[in-house]
């Protein structure tokens, strides 16, 4: 079987014969040169791919030999199609042949693989393979085939299948591209010519095994004269000497690169690089100005700025750095330097107080320079420069100036009102030189115990002062300029009260000395000491004497040992408490001082109860005989309780006495209620002190008159006889009343007010009985109201309803019989 294969829209048909080893395809081809069947056309192709040998036939040669070949198979091989064409056919890629194809139709061709079907279609009958679209081998550069010869009407296999490869042949139809652009690449200033920059790299889709379609080339389309690039390697490098970062920072590159080895009519594609100069130290700082002028008030004080000054270096960060110093002039000591941390100024502050009226101006050189250099550019330096500062003193309206920072001065104790004490001195150290005015804050000196003259600062005593009760005084004084801004300053002074000898001395401690009954004489029992309020000069001591009355006494004596102490001896034995128990001893106490001090001190002795070995037992008063099991402290706590006792019988009996019992008993008929009237306008709800509603549970205690309820009267009124129920015939209602009144006003048990007494009982056994109307209607009774017409008018209606009783209740009678 053949195959024939086309290259392009050309056809170009060749025989192949297929042979089973590769090795042997040589030897076959270069015995039977020119014996190989050769196509209508007589060419013959070979190409590169693997050939087989499967069987031969003998044919008959020149001299009518027969030569019998094998049968033809399938030619493997690769087939070739160009990408990209578009013209109006499709294109045929190649035809296979049988050689048992005789012609006739029966055989029937198959292709299977990729893209038949789509992409490569065959003619069944002639074998013809054609491409129907158009192929991009940057998609797929390859297709793998497989033919087959099989009977059109069995579709049995004739020949076993055989693969074969459709290769896409490559043409330039891929730019080539940056992937990675734009690019940004930095490079040091004052870079050497030369200095790679960094390297860019473009990729093409196009085969780079086959022609030129992938082999590129690098060109600068922007950024010349400043940087060039390698053709083959994409490195981009500077081209010019001493790029400075100060005079341009920044560069726009374009590179191009070209394909089929930068010829005409090759793609190219662009990117864009943007590159930094970075900075390096190449600049050294520069003061704008050489002389900066700079003024200070002499009120400032040390530590307080004066003023600023920037030296200028175009370069960045710590290449643009710049340190300041103070180098030289006639203010070192005064003024000190620093660096601002934000802004990088130089800052020059006050370092001592100035004085206008002492120096009035002062220069100093200040340099600035880069802390850090690069050697590489070391030539090119130095990298500092200097400046002058020439700084003038204000002159300021200063407060008075004490002479001394501080005084102290002394004066005696119990010196007289008005005694001087020392004078402190201000002066006015401004030009004006105007006076001063010297006072004491009151608040240094609470008690006012000094004075100062407010013209000549002559501090005196106001009172004796006590060195005992303070021996220190601390005040202030302070000066005020009269006239200016009345600035004032404030000076220390310390007051050391010397100390008179004015105090006598006493014993140390006040402690009694106790001392045992059965003490042997001239034993020792205390040594006294002394203290004195006032100072003890050197070598100045205390004496003790017993005083001039008990200078003889038979019990005790005391020696005086020199050093400010004095022990106590006894003179005798046979102390007994029961006989005296405490006995008491003054002595004298001189201090030797100068005027002398002395004071008789009584040093107190209590005769104790002590046991063999002197110690004490009991020092208590205790009597002969005690009683049996009982001491003293049971005795005194048996006392106290009777005596509590007897408090809480007295206690009981006096409330027994002080319970309330109403002042008069009344009579169960004489029972009445109260209305008191007040003539008084309370202030509302809200008003809760304008009136105690206590008065009106209480309406005895009004006006401060409370009658004792405890007892009965004294004083009883015997009743009158207008107290009973009056005769009719006899009695006027009115003139009852007026009675009553009398006796009110009249009684003194009764409050001192108005009373509206109401009687609602009339006591037991009244012959009036109730005065209830309807009780009379509804109760029989023998009672006779005809008197009430004898009432008067006022009494009409009383007498009316109660005269005609009899009457009204017979015609209901009758009514009720009707």
């Amino acid at each position: 079987m053949t195959m024939t294969k086309r290259h392009g829209p050309g056809p170009l048909r060749a025989l192949l014969v297929l042979l089973g080893l590769s090795a042997l395809c040589s030897v076959a081809l270069g015995t039977r040169k020119g014996n190989d069947s050769l196509d209508q056309r007589g060419h013959r192709h070979r190409h590169a791919g693997h050939v087989s040998l499967h069987r031969h036939r003998q044919r008959a040669g020149k001299e009518g030999q027969v030569l019998h070949r094998s049968k033809r198979g399938w030619v493997w091989n690769q087939f070739f199609v160009i990408e990209e064409y578009t013209g109006p056919d499709p294109v045929l890629v190649g035809r296979l042949h049988s050689d048992v194809d005789s012609g006739n139709g029966n055989i029937k061709y198959i292709l299977s693989g990729e893209g038949a079907g789509t992409i490569f279609v065959i003619d069944d009958k002639t074998g013809n393979i054609h491409a129907t679209k158009t192929l991009d081998r940057e998609e797929q550069a390859q297709y793998t085939l497989t033919a087959q010869a099989v009977d059109r009407d069995t579709n049995k296999p004739l020949e076993p299948p055989s693969e074969f490869i459709v290769k896409v042949q490559d043409i330039n139809d891929n730019p080539p591209e940056f992937l990675h652009g734009p690019y940004y690449a930095r490079v040091p200033e004052m870079s050497n010519v030369g200095t790679s920059v960094m390297q860019v790299t473009a990729t093409d889709a196009d085969d780079p095994t086959y022609g030129n379609s992938a082999r590129l080339v690098y060109s600068i389309l922007q950024g010349q004269p400043y940087f060039s690039v390698e053709p083959q390697t994409g490195i981009i490098r500077t081209a010019l000497p001493n790029m400075d970062r100060e005079a341009r920072q920044e560069y726009d590159v374009v590179i191009q690169a070209k394909d089929m080895g930068g010829h005409m009519g090759g793609l190219s594609g662009t990117t864009e690089v943007k590159i930094t100069l970075t900075d390096v130290n190449d600049n050294p700082p520069k003061f704008p100005q050489s002389v900066y002028p700079m003024s200070v008030s002499e009120d400032k004080v040390p530590g307080e700025e004066v003023g600023r000054l920037k030296a200028k270096d175009p370069d960045m960060g710590d290449n643009g750095m710049v340190n300041y110093r103070l180098v030289e002039g006639d203010g070192m000591s005064m003024f000190e330097m620093t660096t601002d941390s934000e802004t990088r100024e130089a800052v020059l502050k006050l370092k001592k107080p100035v004085d206008f009226e002492t120096k009035r101006s002062y220069t100093l050189k200040v340099e600035g320079s880069n802390p850090h250099i690069d050697p590489q550019f070391l030539a090119w330096g130095p990298y500092k420069d200097h400046a002058t500062i020439k700084i003038s003193v204000e002159d300021a309206d200063e407060p008075p100036v004490f002479v001394a920072p501080s005084y102290t001065f002394e004066v005696e104790e119990n010196a007289p009102q008005g005694t001087l004490v020392g004078r402190v001195h201000a002066k006015d150290t401004d030009v004006a030189n105007n006076p001063v005015r010297y006072m004491i804050p009151r608040y240094t000196d609470v008690e006012q115990f000094f004075a100062v003259d407010s013209d000549d600062g002559m501090i005196t005593t106001t009172r004796p002062l006590d060195r005992e009760s303070l021996a220190w005084h601390n005040i202030s004084v302070s000066a005020t300029e009269i006239g200016g801004h009345h600035q004032d300053t404030k000076v220390r002074v310390n007051i050391r009260v010397k100390d008179v000898n004015d105090n006598p001395p006493e014993f140390a401690t006040n402690n009694e000395v106790l001392m045992c009954e059965n003490v042997a004489p001239g034993k020792v029992i205390e040594t006294v000491s002394a203290v004195d309020k006032d100072e003890m000069a050197h070598r100045q001591h205390f004496t003790f004497s017993l005083a001039p009355e008990v200078a003889h006494n038979h019990n005790f004596s005391l020696k005086d040992n020199r050093d400010s102490t004095a022990s106590i001896y006894v003179l005798r034995k046979g102390f007994g408490r029961l006989t005296q128990d405490v006995y008491y001893l003054p002595i004298e106490i001189n201090d030797n001082g100068f005027p002398a001090m002395s004071s008789t001190n009584t040093l107190t002795i209590r005769v104790c109860s002590c046991d063999s070995k002197d110690t004490i037992l009991s020092c208590n008063v205790e009597p002969y005989v005690l009683p049996a099991g009982l001491s003293t402290g049971a005795l005194i706590a048996i006392l106290a309780c009777i005596v509590i006792l007897l408090a809480i019988v007295v206690l009981f009996v006096a409330l027994r006495r002080q319970k309330k019992e109403p002042l008069i008993v009344f009579e169960e008929e004489d029972i009445r209620e109260n209305i008191i009237t007040y003539d008084d306008e309370g202030g509302g709800e809200e008003d809760t002190e304008a009136f105690d509603i206590a008065t009106l549970q209480n309406p005895d205690g009004a006006n401060g008159f409370l009658p004792r309820k405890d007892i009965k009267p004294e004083l009883q009124f015997p009743l009158r006889p207008g107290l009973g129920r009056p005769a009719a015939s006899s009695v006027d209602v009115d003139d009852f009343i007026k009675s009553r009144i009398a006796e009110a006003d009249s009684d003194p048990t009764a409050p001192p007010y108005d009373s509206i007494q109401i009687y609602g009982y009339e006591g037991r056994g009244s012959l009036a009985g109730s005065l209830s109307s309807l009780e009379s209607v509804t109760t029989e009774s023998d009672l006779d109201y005809d008197y009430l017409q004898s009432w008067g008018p006022r009494f009409k209606k009383l007498a009316d309803l109660y005269g005609t009783k009899d009457c009204s209740i017979h015609d209901a009678d009758d009514g009720e019989d009707s």
